[in-house]
């Protein structure tokens, strides 16, 4: 998820969620619709966790040893996809976050032993968790609620917060993923190039995404959400960072009824911007990680996997072991 968008001339902060921090709305979108303001999608006590008061991976808890085993079952052709993105200079960033990759000395090394080894290493600065294909741990968003900043299952940030990295919480505890994976192209079944910036795709139209696919979603699945948004990463990078299409909180609620581990997409935040409710910051990603412990996972490349018609694939990603870490980049693979 950004910390902020492009709107106009001026960037507007939306929200601060980098480590450390808890969730702010500023609602730069005032005069979108006309929606009043209300309970948030967190606003009474949501814990302890389903998995106990005392769990600090949340819904990657779902992948059991038969999810994996049932995963495995799905590759026949060999095939992988590559989902995640290049780690390069001028992808889109948001805000003040970073990205920077040098080598610093060629060679690195100067030559070493009788048989003269060099070698070359690379220094690297950034928001390591938050640029990119990036994975949102369950450290990342919480909510304010009574002037304490709570996340995942009750967990208090005046408690765990530390700014050399979380004392709980942390991307480390998240664990493998290696279970089934859902495409859900909403963009071809809308018969369009690409979803529009605020477009919000409703349970119905992930539900059809399901019946057209003949497949029902499990509890463990990983459910990868295609808007084409993605055709814009690294060829129009201010529209790409100035909007996106997505889920609503109703789409969310649909997703985590049925007990999903993980929800990614082409986009950098997964849910509709502008918010289909213009008093809300980010309310998918205080659903889905704050109060459900799911996952989300960011700026994935589905092209080619949606161009094959994949829908139903071996899904594997391992999260760095950051410890402490708010999130994770990564190269997730699909297999068929």
């Amino acid at each position: 998820m950004r910390q902020s968008i492009h709107a106009g001339s001026s960037w507007k902060i939306v929200l601060c969620a980098v480590a450390g921090a808890g969730l702010v709305s500023s609602s730069p979108w005032a005069s979108r619709g006309s929606q009043q303001p209300g309970p948030g999608p967190v606003s009474q006590k949501f814990w302890p966790s389903e998995f106990g008061a005392d769990d600090q991976r949340g819904a990657a808890n779902r992948i059991t040893p038969a999810k994996v085993t049932g995963a495995a079952r799905l590759v026949n052709k060999g095939q992988i996809y590559q989902l995640g993105r290049i780690y390069e200079h001028g992808m889109p960033i948001p805000g003040k976050r970073h990205f920077s990759l040098t080598i610093p000395g060629l060679p690195t090394s100067a030559p070493t032993g009788s048989n003269n080894i060099v070698s070359n290493d690379e220094m690297f600065s950034g928001e390591i968790g938050q640029v990119g294909t990036q994975f949102d741990g369950l450290g990342h968003v919480g909510v304010r609620l009574g002037g304490e900043d709570y996340f995942y299952n009750g967990n208090k940030l005046s408690e765990f917060g530390d700014t050399y990295g979380l004392k709980k919480l942390g991307v480390e505890n998240a664990g493998v993923f290696f279970t089934r994976g859902i495409l859900l192209d909403v963009c071809a079944q809308s018969g369009k190039d690409r979803l529009p910036a605020g477009y919000v795709i409703s349970p119905d139209e992930l539900a059809s995404c399901l019946k057209n696919a003949n497949l029902e979603l499990q509890a463990g699945d990983v459910v990868l959400i295609r808007t084409g948004h993605g055709k814009l990463w690294m060829k129009d990078n201010q529209t790409y960072g100035a909007g996106e299409p997505g889920i609503g909180l109703a789409a969310a609620k649909f997703l985590s009824d049925r007990k999903v581990s993980l929800i990614g997409a082409d986009t950098w935040a997964i849910e509709a911007v502008p918010h289909e409710r213009a008093d809300l910051a980010f309310p998918v990603h205080q659903w889905d990680l704050t109060k459900n412990g799911i996952y989300h996972l960011e700026n994935l490349d589905l092209e080619q996997l949606a161009a094959d018609g994949v829908r139903e694939f071996c899904f594997v990603f391992s999260p760095l072991r950051l410890k402490g870490a708010t999130g994770s980049p990564g190269n997730p693979i699909a297999i068929r």
